[in-house]
């Protein structure tokens, strides 16, 4: 197995590609963000996860990544197929605010501000941009506009739709083509699969040319990557769930706007389940990272558990398999602690050298469609390989992190109490003495305070339990 390019599954093709930029060594992404009418759910975090181990992949292979990911702060309807509510709206009322798009800015801002800090929790990288669906009125406006010119949209009383039936290949992401599934039952549809592109609304909404309202969430997520990334870029993440509709109604808009191939890869994340049920707040089956941080986990154990699995398979959520996560994430901090002191100065030798052959087999498993799980092997078989020393594991853990992100760099040893130093001292005499029954004895003395003491060609380390 290679690991010289970076492979990926396409949804559009549905199989797994070697992945090359439009432009060398630079990488244009799109990720669909956040609507922040509410807190993020860990479902909706974990294509954020994805996308984050994504874009380090890309960065670790030496791509420069400009990565975009919208805030949708207006225009998502509570079903994707243009169904309920807008989401923004039930917001306002559950919060007792005033039915304005001034109010809807100040819940958005509140709420992305919460999303902003879950992502720093995470140890996400964050995108170079996070336009607000709301700032970019004009360009929805004019993208609409063009679709209404080459007749690839046409009014309703009471929205402008995309006329699905003039656009060849509709659905052809996941092979939807034949879908015939029935979104909106309104008789000025010309079909049950033509979404909207503006709605109308006379008491709240913006005014424009087209009359007053609100663009839909779909016209919102083509205007602004194609303005921030360009008519045609490389990659475009986000659910499983976005497939079917969402997706398909960019592709569509965009290509019958511009006559451009609108994205070359399409990248997706599986569902995370709880009870086997995709999470989500309509259910009331979901859990917040507020809630891992109440039981006293470590959010990165959560981000953890998600790299031990593929970005493409459900995961089964439950708070077993997390607390599980967490013990796995705790042994690795003790090794990687135990492995010596950090280095003071890069002058210093203390960090030792990236094993060429570790970073081979690592690369083969991150690049071959992001096998995290195989890369996670990777790490535990060198930490087990007795002829690599110590302060060569520490630069190679530190280079897998460039992509794993579980912030190694700032895992320190605590301070360690004065009566476990005494005893691990009268430990190292009584060696030196070859008295090892009491040495023994003293080991026990520390393993009762909650440390171990481990022997090494260094001296003795000491690490928590």
């Amino acid at each position: 197995m290679s690991s010289d390019r970076v492979r990926l599954y396409n949804t559009l093709t549905r199989r797994v590609e070697d992945f090359a930029p439009i432009n060398e060594g630079e990488v244009r992404m799109y990720t669909c963000g956040p609507t922040v009418y509410d807190y993020a759910h860990i479902g909706n975090l974990r294509a954020y996860v994805f996308a984050d181990v994504l874009r380090r992949t890309l960065e670790y292979a030496g791509y420069k990544v400009k990565q975009v990911m919208n805030i949708t702060d207006v225009g998502h309807l509570q079903s994707d197929a243009d169904e309920g509510e807008d989401k923004m709206t039930v917001a306002l009322r559950r919060e007792g605010k005033p039915l304005s798009t001034t109010a809807m800015r100040e819940v958005a801002d509140f709420y992305f501000a919460a999303f902003k800090e879950d992502l720093e929790k995470l140890n996400i990288e964050s995108p170079e941009k996070f336009p607000f669906a709301s700032d970019h009125i004009r360009e929805e406006v004019a993208l609409i506009q063009k679709l209404l010119e080459k007749g690839l949209a046409y009014k309703t009383g009471d929205a402008i739709y995309f006329d699905t039936k003039n656009f060849p290949g509709y659905g052809k992401l996941g092979g939807l083509q034949t879908d015939a599934e029935s979104r909106v039952v309104n008789p000025e549809k010309r079909d049950p699969r033509d979404f909207a592109l503006w709605k109308f609304n006379s008491e709240l909404g913006y005014k424009a040319s087209l009359g007053q309202g609100f663009p839909g969430w779909h016209i919102e997520c083509s205007a602004m990557s194609m303005k921030y990334l360009g008519e045609t870029f490389d990659i475009h993440t986000g659910g499983v769930d976005h497939i079917p509709i969402h997706h398909n109604n960019e592709i569509a808009q965009s290509e019958g706007a511009t006559g451009k191939t609108f994205v070359k890869f399409w990248v997706h994340n599986a569902w995370l389940l709880v009870e086997e049920n995709k999470m989500a707040k309509s259910a009331g089956s979901f859990f917040m990272l507020k809630d891992i941080l109440g039981r006293g986990i470590d959010p990165l154990a959560f981000r953890f558990s998600l790299l031990m699995a593929s970005y493409r398979s459900p995961v089964n959520f439950t708070w077993e398999a997390l607390e599980g996560a967490a013990s796995a994430l705790k042994r690795l901090q003790r090794t990687y602690i135990g492995l010596g002191p950090a280095p003071r100065s890069a002058g210093k030798r203390e960090l030792g050298e990236v094993s060429p052959e570790y970073q081979e087999e690592f690369r083969a498993h991150i690049f071959d469609d992001l096998d995290t799980p195989g890369a996670l092997a990777a790490m535990w078989e060198l930490l087990k390989d007795e002829k690599v020393s110590d302060a060569d594991k520490k630069a190679i853990l530190l280079d897998f992190d460039r992509v794993l992100g579980l912030g190694i760099s700032e895992w320190q040893a605590e301070e360690i109490p004065e009566e476990v130093l005494r005893l691990a001292r009268e430990r190292e005499k009584a060696r030196a003495e070859k008295d090892f029954e009491e040495s023994d004895a003293l080991r026990d003395k520390i393993n009762a305070l909650g440390y171990e003491v481990r022997d090494t060609d260094e001296g003795q380390r000491i690490n928590k339990l």
